[in-house]
């Protein structure tokens, strides 16, 4: 990968924001479903920590491990120049990045962060600072994209519940009904341990002063609520699926178990036919 035309950020630099920038936009995309971040500075092992890359046309680049870059002060033409830049550490691209996007104004009267109408007022935009709102903004975009795919996840299983319980069974052809449950557990396979939503970023470890700015973006974007509300969806998508599967199952033996008799009842006629028919000859 050709990565001469970005560096890795360092806490102790100076931003590489535009001067006099009274307004900053952060913008979380969702590239993949995981970033492979070692040789770019990452630590070693699972970890929430995203790297920071400064692009040499300015701005700045958090990529976090689990499939979201977030752009501060980059624009278009630098962000297709990053982005492919990073497509060969990308993991199950996405074919439609998702995408969300956050305002800051800078120079705030007030000497806390104020958070409203995805706008944060912030009095100085430090590079811990915009980590923050990155963190809050990389879980809010992988969050949307989660509950689109169990929202698919969910239709696609949806009648086949129905008919569980007004007919007692499921009227198709087992193959349809196995193809809707691949669909249905690959969505889930893709969603599972993508990301902690309700861990706190690794930074306030070092700056725990910045934890009440994290906790009322967190409260803002509803992270917590949302990541449950997901967790509750997955449960009962998994409890669905197995009561389908066990339908399947049950439907097979049944037809196993139909086919034996009929077997043994064959078997039993041809006895009785060399007993009765060909003894009396």
């Amino acid at each position: 990968m050709n990565t001469d035309n970005v560096s890795t950020a360092s806490a102790t630099k100076a931003l590489p924001l535009p001067a006099g920038r009274s307004e900053l936009t952060l913008k979380a995309i969702l590239v993949g479903e995981r970033i492979d971040t070692r040789g770019l500075g990452a630590a070693s092992g699972a970890t929430t920590t995203p790297v920071t890359l400064q692009p040499a046309s300015g701005g700045i680049a958090f990529v976090f491990r689990y499939g979201v870059v977030v752009l501060v002060g980059i624009d278009a033409a630098a962000e297709r120049v990053l982005l492919v830049s990073l497509r060969g550490r990308v993991v199950a691209p996405e074919e439609a990045p998702a995408t969300e996007e956050a305002r800051i104004v800078l120079g705030g009267e007030v000497n806390e962060a104020a958070v409203a109408s995805e706008t944060v007022v912030l009095q100085d935009a430090t590079l811990e600072h915009l980590q923050v709102v990155a963190s809050v903004l990389s879980k809010s975009v992988v969050l949307a994209h989660q509950e689109t795919a169990i929202a698919s996840a969910l239709d696609r299983i949806e009648p086949f519940v129905f008919q569980l319980r007004d007919r007692g069974g499921v009227v198709t052809k087992g193959p349809a009904l196995l193809r809707q449950i691949g669909h249905v557990l690959s969505a889930m396979q893709r969603m599972a341990v993508r990301v902690e939503a309700e861990d706190k970023p690794d930074l306030l470890w070092d700056y725990p002063q910045l934890e009440r700015l994290y906790a009322r973006l967190a409260d803002e974007y509803e992270i917590v609520e949302r990541s449950r509300a997901l967790g509750r969806k997955l449960t009962l998508i998994n409890e669905s699926v197995t009561s389908l599967l066990q339908v399947v199952d049950t439907r097979r033996a049944v037809r196993l178990e139909w086919a034996i008799i009929l077997l043994i009842a064959f078997e039993i006629l041809l006895s009785l036919y060399d007993m009765f028919v060909r003894g009396a000859h």
